[in-house]
């Protein structure tokens, strides 16, 4: 651990990770041997690493209980209004430590097991991925026990799919979690497929498949305040008498089969939809969070005091109690199967659930691309949740009836067109009012004048932005925890909770001393980094080159095929003069692709490609590298950003989606290059545009192009270097057993390039050199770098869940004070406890 200088040269220590005291470190010790002995059935002579890993999540884990049981019953007590967020996007995280920061416990842990600690963190990494942290569903429950607000999270727990050329099961719980607390007591059914009867008393939904749901629990600890939260992860279950009849005559092949279509809706969680049966199961899994989501919250509001002493339970008070964030458009089902509850089950009628419904949900756009707002052919939703397709038909029929002459053009945002059910319009009909919120404040612009701007006009304050964020405990104090420390010396402990407090460092630009503390800390994240690249894909850092950086989704939009040909350009101008000067560069990409995505894949094979002819030249030696991570995950993110240069956010204007990686980069010391779009912007205008590498189009000038018509063959005709480039590509100097390898990313680049990389080539490659001219200047560029890190306070997600409490949920923050667990008696009071319903 570094442990930055001090104004007068002398070292000290500061408790930024938890004070060590000698009770504290005897009782992290006690807990550890107790689980390894009576948890484990081990001794230290044959306990594995993975043992030891174990040992100490449990004895973490001993210190949450308590709170998280004093947390349950605060709200059972007070009844707050809940918030509970909707999403099906995954972001595999480290658990342990997370939770060892956020309890205040870390260094005691760290001095408790000092001898075991490597084992534990490597085995943290391989074996224990084992916190489920959505992007913005981890922040989403982190920060909201922040500011006191009652927070749930729902997903599924499924077996993580990673993708690069060909896809590989990561099956994050073989060897189980010891986080996760199974609730089968709270087990639901959810259906499918089946038939529509009209009755005399409404609708029935009859003849259905029944697939269970079974709750597993995860605790998440809010910073330093002893409230634990939790998320609940759906797991498909097979009832127990499925198939039964075939098994008992003799038919097993057929009974396992079966039993394994109904539990395969949770065993791989991004499926390949380029086919059929990979589309329905894609849908079945959104509707299975879905549909056992909205059972767990109409259980627990009718557990609770509102509404309970009536013999038919009210629901006037719904929404009063309850707030629904649907994170995009995967969780769409969410709002017609709320309206076949109330309507069909609860027997209320259509306009008063329809209001109760408007008022719940509440909807976050991430993006403007069309293909990322989900559509499902009508025949799949008729065939699979017939009711539910009525029921979509209805809203939107009503809908197209409320609207008068004025707003007639809304017509071309219908929820139902011919070939599919558009689920984006769907949730801008739905939203309650102030509700339809995107992230970055470029995509309510674009919004706002384009994609919806229909219902924008129609409801005029419905849409807002809310620009998202990164938490500081885990992208700071656990990444980067000698930054942190160094920062914490400079202007005290309380950026922790309040980051606008990262202004005060811009007094310090010019202090001597602490640019050298800050690339000093940076030099040694990426020696660090240097070596875990040595050692994973055997290429020999520099670590005094440049770290070049572009981790993100693989996507044309994301432009690393931009990046790609920079690459290129730099190795054709090395080998063409050896002799010159030249800032050495290690250059990462590093991104998951769709599994049906087959650009995003051929870029990955370009780019290794290119890869394998760079590293392996000896001309170039150790001036230029270029890794791809495999395998890209938040514990590999938690590696490369602090040790990141550069930090490449290069999208065609217009387009970005609510990344938080650029935010990342900003806050842990990188200097970003990067097109005027997504949270660029913001953070141009928070840290100055000087103290960014802007380049590129802007948003106005992607649409004069488009009017005029956008011809790449223009540029390959006028940029000799570019010509040069595309030519090595499409003639196979980086793929000669297969010289028409690429042949498919050339022809897309001239013919159907929607994202107009050669637009901005020759913007990026200029910009590219004034980088290179800045970081031959070390302090000069410290000194941008301090002041990024001073600028990154706005994006702090405590600020994100502040405005979505006030704006969106109209929750406000309690005075939830929940005490330290020293008194354990309290916890076996029944009369304390008897009510806690997870």
């Amino acid at each position: 651990m570094v442990t930055p200088l001090t104004d007068q040269g002398k070292r000290k220590q500061i408790s930024i990770r938890g004070i060590v005291g000698v009770e504290s470190v005897a009782e992290i010790k006690k807990g550890f041997n107790r689980h390894l002995h009576f948890t484990l059935v081990k001794d230290r002579n044959v306990a594995t690493p993975r043992d030891f890993f174990f040992a100490l999540a449990h004895t973490v884990n001993d210190h949450l209980v308590s709170r998280w049981l004093r947390t349950q019953q605060y709200y059972c007590e007070k009844n707050p209004k809940r918030v509970y967020y909707l999403s099906l996007e995954f972001y595999i995280g480290r658990t342990l430590q997370n939770t060892m920061i956020n309890l205040g416990i870390q260094k005691a842990c760290d001095e408790a097991i000092y001898q075991y600690f490597d084992k534990i963190q490597k085995i943290a990494e391989k074996y224990a991925p084992a916190g489920l942290l959505l992007q913005l569903a981890s922040l989403f429950l982190s920060n909201t026990l922040c500011i006191y607000i009652a927070p749930f999270v729902y997903n599924l727990q499924a077996f993580y799919k990673k993708s690069c050329l060909a896809e590989e099961a990561d099956d994050w719980l073989r060897f189980g979690s010891p986080w996760e607390i199974a609730r089968p007591e709270y087990i639901l059914p959810v259906h499918y497929y089946g038939r529509v009867e009209n009755t005399e008393t409404g609708s029935k939904w009859v003849d259905t498949q029944v697939i269970l749901a079974m709750p597993y629990d995860t605790p998440v600890p809010g910073y330093m305040n002893n409230t634990v939260n939790f998320m609940r992860l759906w797991s498909a279950k097979a009832p127990n008498d499925f198939n039964l009849k075939d098994f008992n005559v003799g038919d097993y092949v057929q009974a396992v089969l079966d039993r394994n279509l109904a539990e395969n809706i949770t065993r791989v969680l991004y499926p390949n939809d380029n086919f059929f049966i990979g589309k329905e199961l894609r849908l079945k899994q959104e509707y299975f969070v879905v549909a056992a989501t909205l059972q767990d919250i109409i259980r627990r509001h009718k557990a609770s005091k509102v509404g309970g002493n009536t013999k038919r339970f009210n629901f006037d008070h719904f929404p009063e109690k309850v707030a629904i964030q649907l994170n995009d458009t995967h969780p769409a089902l969410a709002i017609p199967e709320l309206m076949r509850i109330l309507v069909d089950i609860e027997k209320i009628q259509w306009e008063k659930a329809w209001n109760i419904t408007k008022k719940t949900f509440s909807y976050t756009n991430h993006t403007v691309l069309p293909e990322a707002l989900e559509r499902w052919p009508v025949d799949l939703m008729e065939k699979l949740l017939p009711r539910h397709l009525q029921i979509i038909y209805e809203i939107n029929q009503k809908h197209l009836d409320n609207l008068g002459f004025e707003f007639s053009g809304l017509t071309k945002e219908i929820l139902i067109k011919k070939d599919a059910k558009n689920r984006a319009p769907l949730k801008c009909v739905l939203s309650g009012e102030r509700s339809c919120n995107d992230l970055e404040k470029i995509i309510m612009q674009i919004n706002d004048k384009e994609r919806f701007k229909d219902f924008s006009d129609l409801e005029v304050d419905k849409f807002q932005n809310k620009t998202n964020g990164i938490t500081p405990r885990r992208w700071l104090l656990l990444c980067n925890p000698e930054l942190a420390e160094l920062i914490a010396m400079k202007i005290g402990e309380a950026f922790v909770k309040d980051l606008s407090q990262l202004r005060k460092l811009n007094v310090f630009v010019n202090d001597d001393i602490f640019i050298r503390d800050i690339s000093k800390v940076k030099q040694e994240n990426k020696q660090k980094f240097a070596q875990y690249l040595e050692r994973e894909y055997k290429v020999k850092i520099n670590p005094a080159s440049m770290f070049d950086v572009q981790v993100k989704r693989i996507h044309e939009y994301k432009r690393q095929l931009l990046n790609c040909l920079h690459i290129i350009a730099m190795y054709n101008s090395i080998k063409k003069n050896p002799e010159n000067a030249f800032v050495p560069r290690t250059v990462v990409i590093g991104g998951k692709a769709a599994p049906g995505y087959h650009m995003a894949k051929m870029i990955i094979k370009l780019i290794t490609s290119v890869a394998d002819v760079v590293n392996n030249d000896p001309l170039i030696g150790s001036k230029l590298k270029v890794i791809f991570l495999e395998n890209y995950r938040v514990s590999l993110a938690e590696k490369v950003i602090p040790a990141t240069d550069l930090s490449q956010h290069i999208s065609t204007a217009g387009t970005e989606a609510s990344g938080t990686g650029n935010m990342k980069f900003m806050l842990n010391g990188a200097l970003t290059i990067g097109t005027m779009d997504g949270a660029n912007v913001e953070m141009a205008e928070e840290a100055g545009e000087e103290n960014l590498f802007i380049f590129g189009l802007r948003m106005e000038d992607v649409v004069e192009l488009d009017k005029k018509g956008y011809n790449a063959q223009e540029y390959y005709d006028r940029l000799p270097e570019l010509k040069e480039v595309i030519d090595q590509i499409k003639n196979g100097f980086f793929s000669p057993k297969q010289p028409d390898l690429f042949k498919d990313i050339i022809d897309m680049l001239f013919h159907f390039d929607r994202f107009k990389v050669f637009a901005d080539y020759e913007a990026y490659i200029n910009c590219q050199q004034r980088v290179s001219q800045l970081y031959q200047n070390p302090k000069e560029w410290t000194k941008v770098v301090i002041k990024n890190i001073a600028a990154a306070g706005k994006f702090s997600s405590d600020r994100t869940i502040k405005e979505y409490a006030k704006d969106i949920w109209n929750v406000e923050p309690s005075d939830l004070k929940i005490p330290p667990p020293n008194e354990p008696k309290d916890l076996l009071n029944e009369t304390a406890t008897a009510n806690v319903k997870p």
